[in-house]
């Protein structure tokens, strides 16, 4: 079978990106004057969650350091449904992955599973908190705003997210994701975030927002009050910076890696186009790709690859990286059990390509429009095949860095990865 050829093409997105990150946290939580609310001695509970979102280790520290220049105690709360396999050591040693260690950010870590029902929404369902963040005397949520992989609205991941699933722990997601079989999902974050904005001393939120290229371009202090009308202003930002690909009609998609680090679904939905069903377009979304085949997971998802069902084929290597325990209890707390099934697999990504190309109907496999990409979250450069060719010299957001060559392979029958000769921006 002779494969197509494939260039390598850089995006341009419109890219706002913050210079000074610790000066924008500490300006944004002094604009809130905190200190009129806190007083010396008092805990302040900060949450950091399970995605890998970008500087989120100093991000954090500013935070922490805020708080102690008012004389008050900090410490970081894990604030994760199931992932780490739902234990307090696992999740702990997410957070830490990330940088956020207790001796740089410099306070305590305060990891645990425990929660505690501290309400019960109208619709009859239970509001759980993490027991560490109820103890404290104020909580900052602190959280990524970002279109969900699933769920679409005008409140999708951010804020409200973390105040259910992140600091509901485990019992938390599970509850949630069950009731969003009989329940929207704006009903159940309205309700479980005025449950938690009530009752368990939410001093503010920090709302983070990215640009396309996996960096921080926006910073957000909010008060409580305004966390249901500012949330939705930050995803609409998300929305207009996140990353995408180049083009809208992709016979196969290969993905160099997945993991809870980059998106909830391993691939974010909202960039590959399957957020609605898992194995094709649907007329919602902006992105048909007939067929997907994830190379390898991140080092940083620890085994969990939820997410992988969503694609068609993957490769030994990757099926065997699997930790089937910890992505069956992520995929199952997030309601979506399918997320966990293993693609069709051979030894080599030669013998998948040979076997893919067959799955994307009549056109033959040069003239296919494939795209190669390190990941959902990195898509500033990608390789891209010759059928693009007409479509990139039209485009001024385009621009080819390398011409159009043979699929390269290593000694294993392997494919390089997209960024093996050091990528381009955000890689």
């Amino acid at each position: 079978m002779q494969f197509p050829q494939m260039m390598r093409l850089r995006q341009t997105f419109d890219n706002p990106k913050l210079d000074d990150i610790p000066a924008e946290v500490e300006r944004q939580l002094r604009s809130l004057s905190l200190g009129e609310k806190v007083r010396p001695g008092q805990t302040v509970a900060i949450t950091v969650g399970s995605r890998g979102i970008a500087n989120i280790a100093i991000i954090t520290k500013a935070i922490v350091a805020h708080f102690q220049r008012l004389n008050a105690i900090p410490f970081i709360v894990p604030a994760m449904g199931s992932h780490g396999g739902g234990t307090a050591a696992g999740q702990r040693a997410i957070v830490e992955g990330y940088g956020v260690t207790e001796e740089y950010v410099g306070c305590e870590i305060r990891a645990s599973m425990e929660t505690v029902i501290v309400d019960q929404t109208p619709q009859g369902i239970p509001v759980h908190f993490d027991k560490h963040a109820l103890s404290a005397d104020h909580v900052v949520v602190a959280g990524r705003v970002k279109p969900h992989t699933n769920f679409v609205g005008e409140i999708e991941s951010g804020l409200h997210k973390m105040m259910l699933i992140g600091l509901g722990k485990h019992e938390g997601a599970k509850i949630y994701h069950r009731a969003i079989l009989d329940y929207s999902w704006l009903e159940i974050v309205t309700a479980v975030g005025e449950s938690v904005l009530k009752k368990c001393k939410v001093l503010c939120g920090l709302g983070i927002v990215e640009n396309a290229f996996d960096e921080t371009a926006l910073i957000a202090a909010v008060p409580p009050a305004e966390f249901l009308p500012r949330e939705k202003e930050l995803l609409a930002k998300a929305k207009q910076w996140m990353p995408r690909l180049p083009f809208s009609k992709v016979h196969l998609l290969i993905v160099d890696e997945i993991g809870k680090n980059l998106s909830g679904t391993g691939m974010d939905t909202n960039v590959v186009g399957r957020k609605y069903i898992d194995h094709r377009a649907t007329e919602k979304d902006s992105v048909s790709v007939r067929t997907i085949f994830v190379r390898g997971l991140t080092e940083a998802t620890h085994g969990n690859a939820c997410g992988i069902g969503i694609a068609e084929f993957t490769n030994r290597r990757t099926a065997e990286a699997i930790d089937r325990r910890i992505t069956s209890i992520n995929s199952i707390t997030g309601g979506h059990a399918p997320a966990a099934a293993i693609p069709i697999f051979y030894d080599t990504d030669r013998e998948v390509l040979f076997n893919a190309f067959p799955t994307i109907g009549l056109t033959d496999p040069p003239d296919a429009k494939v795209l190669q990409i390190p990941n959902t979250l990195q898509l500033g450069e990608v390789l891209a095949s010759r059928a693009y060719l007409p479509e990139v010299k039209e485009r001024s957001d385009l621009e080819i860095v390398e011409p159009l060559a043979d699929m390269q392979f290593d000694g294993d029958g392997n494919l390089f990865p997209v960024c093996a000769n050091g990528g381009g921006p955000g890689h």
